[in-house]
């Protein structure tokens, strides 16, 4: 085994165990992926398929872009499904866990990627409107799912334990000032309920970590009114470039697999020194 990962690592390919420490079995992991039809969620998806996780793949308003991201796992001969829900909306994230359950068996990882941006913006300029939309889906969205998986996979509910990765922002850090407090602070949420979640479930065989993302080009960017973001914000990173949506996938990947079985409440920056 340790001659083929060495040959394995030295062709350059991804080595990632799919056996966590917590549940060695001969099924598929299931991996539920929130906002999973675009971005860093996508290319996590793909990437997980790739490692022989069966995902399902969350998206709220865009069937089509979900489902190329079935077909695609599908056509590798990967399994995966795409399930639609609002992660601010109980009922909605209730019944998608229900057809994980029903239609890939019991979870065993969760990525909480699903997150919203907004227009650039002073906080003196901010509607109450904008705030609750940013924090039901940025946090409450989180907090809903994590609470499912955790029912799924604690040995305090007769599961055999897991990894939960939450996709924090570098802004958690940074602030936002003049552009996206808001969206700064619901990830410095997400910070604290990681390391905070991390302790409180660590004995019931669940993992949980975050990834703090830079600047990474992806399409969130022109949902927050500035598509061009990434490349206007490049020089000001050290290693003078953006991310891509793929290299985040593979710390999300690397710290569900058994690579990482002892980190929890870590916060990993993928930021490129920003």
């Amino acid at each position: 085994m340790a001659g083929f990962a060495a040959n394995m690592a030295a062709s350059g390919a991804l080595f990632l165990p799919h056996i966590h420490t917590s549940c060695r079995r001969m099924t598929k992991p299931v991996l539920l992926i929130t906002g999973g039809s675009r971005g860093i969620g996508a290319a996590s998806a793909l990437l997980a398929a790739q490692n022989s996780y069966a995902v399902a793949v969350n998206y709220q308003a865009n069937p089509m872009a979900a489902d190329a991201v079935v077909q695609q796992i599908r056509a590798s001969g990967g399994q995966a499904i795409a399930l639609q829900a609002d992660v601010a909306i109980e009922a909605d994230v209730m019944a998608m866990f229900a057809r994980v359950d029903a239609e890939l068996g019991r979870l065993t990882a969760l990525v909480n990627n699903a997150g919203v941006v907004d227009v650039a913006s002073r906080v003196d300029e901010m509607s109450v409107a904008r705030l609750k939309r940013m924090f039901e889906i940025n946090v409450l969205g989180s907090f809903l799912c994590a609470r499912e998986a955790i029912r799924r996979m604690s040995t305090r509910h007769g599961g055999s334990g897991g990894a939960i990765v939450n996709v924090s922002s570098a802004a958690a850090r940074l602030g936002g000032a003049g552009q996206y407090v808001d969206y700064a602070a619901s990830k410095g949420a997400i910070d604290t309920f990681t390391v905070g979640l991390a302790r409180e479930v660590a004995a019931e065989g669940i993992r949980v970590n975050a990834v703090r993302p830079g600047i990474i080009d992806t399409e969130i960017h022109a949902s927050g009114g500035q598509p061009d973001r990434a490349r206007l914000l490049a020089p000001q990173v050290p290693l003078a470039r953006a991310g891509t949506a793929l290299e985040v996938a593979q710390a999300i990947v690397w710290l569900l697999s058994e690579q990482s079985s002892y980190s929890t409440g870590a916060l990993l920056d993928v930021s490129g020194g920003r």
